[in-house]
């Protein structure tokens, strides 16, 4: 309940413009390239991994032409999005919760208030921005990694030439595809910021109860994305579909 009080506030703030400019840029620098490197390596990782165990099966059914296809939906409208969340979440989100959290028990937000500066716009809005900024951003550049990883793997193991594997991608992906794996990339990066910052904005019991907010903070982000991907699909993809298989 705190962060949904705490997401309303943010978004009164954010109509208003009320936040820190400054921390702003600092919190895209880390949340964006500072996070790159580990998205990209996850993402041509995990695509890499899909390439190997689809194309063995496709080959044998004879459906060469939908290797590629198969790969750039499961990664543009679910892998790309889902596991740079969860790897944003434990770099990131994290790194909200335990920063946000020391200065809690250590009384420097206290501190702010008499300085008359609002805890949610210096510290929870620039990090909200920086997230729903960063993600989709991140999201795209893993989904061209990971294309470029599967046709490389199709190339090499299996023989099927690049043209043929892009031909799939571009006979099978559409816009549509793109656009929902960046909404659910917008909406996750908000998760993370929120549940992050809402956790470590109410930490008790010192170095202790900030080791504990920065683990539930972890798991209650990873658990929304979750559940909120699930309704976000059902929303987005409902209906029988027309994907060729040739």
């Amino acid at each position: 309940m705190s962060a949904v009080l705490l997401g309303g506030q943010v978004f009164v703030h954010l109509l208003y413009g009320r936040f820190s400019r400054r921390n702003t840029l600092e919190q895209m620098v880390m949340v964006g390239p500072e996070s790159l490197a580990i998205s990209l390596l996850t993402a041509i990782v995990i695509a890499m991994v899909f390439t190997i165990q689809v194309a063995r099966e496709f080959i044998q059914f004879g459906a060469i032409s939908a290797i590629g296809g198969v790969l750039s939906l499961a990664l543009a409208r679910e892998l790309a999005p889902v596991m740079t969340a969860v790897i944003l979440t434990g770099r990131v989100g994290s790194a909200f919760a335990a920063e946000i959290g020391t200065m809690k028990v250590t009384e420097q937000i206290e501190a702010l208030y008499m300085l008359r500066t609002d805890p949610i716009d210096y510290l929870v809005v620039p990090r909200v921005i920086a997230c729903c900024l960063m993600l989709p951003i991140l999201t795209f550049l893993a989904l061209l990694a990971g294309i470029l990883a599967g046709m490389t793997v199709a190339w090499n193991f299996y023989n099927i030439p690049p043209a043929i594997f892009l031909d799939s991608v571009r006979s099978f992906m559409k816009i549509w595809d793109v656009i929902s794996g960046t909404l659910k990339s917008l909406v996750f990066g908000g998760i993370i910021a929120i549940i992050g910052s809402s956790w470590g904005l109410t930490t008790t019991g010192g170095a202790k109860g900030v080791g504990q907010s920065t683990t539930t903070a972890v798991v209650t982000a990873l658990l929304s994305i979750f559940i909120v991907n699930f309704f976000l699909s059902w929303l987005m993809f409902q209906g029988s579909g027309t994907v060729p298989l040739n």
